[in-house]
């Protein structure tokens, strides 16, 4: 008597997975419900210690002409500065009042690269909690 030699058998049985996997969902799917959630309590404004401090404007136009806003005072006025002058009104600014925040309004044709030199240069001479401002909905 000769044997044939067996074949070996090139299918997978998935029923136990798909099995398993069912019960798995079922599983899932009645504990999620049960889960608990975490929950933060975030501070209310009304607890806020003082009222945040108006910032300064530095303007940028398209020549490259600085010129500063500072909203903390009454009747705010555009005024024309220089780089050194600049640093200068900040950095006494800042030194009065250590919340005060500088918003960096730059016109949209001013390049990339003299809005990263003003920030920089503000970096540079540790002005604090710097910003850039921008108009919101148009494109």
């Amino acid at each position: 008597m000769s044997r044939r030699p067996r074949r070996m058998m090139n299918q997978i049985n998935v029923v136990p997975y798909i099995d398993v996997m069912l019960v798995l969902l079922i599983i899932f799917m009645v504990a999620t419900p049960m889960m608990t959630t975490g929950n933060v309590n975030l501070p209310s404004v009304g607890k806020a210690p003082q009222p945040p401090a108006q910032p300064i404007e530095v303007h940028l136009d398209e020549n490259l002409q600085l010129s500063v806003v500072d909203r903390a005072r009454k009747g705010a006025q555009t005024k024309e500065v220089s780089e050194n002058e600049l640093v200068g009104l900040l950095q006494d600014a800042q030194a009065r009042n250590t919340e005060q925040p500088v918003l960096i309004a730059a016109d949209k044709r001013v390049k990339y690269e003299a809005v990263m030199n003003l920030m920089d240069l503000l970096q540079k001479n540790q002005v604090q909690k710097v910003g850039l401002l921008v108009q919101q909905g148009k494109r």
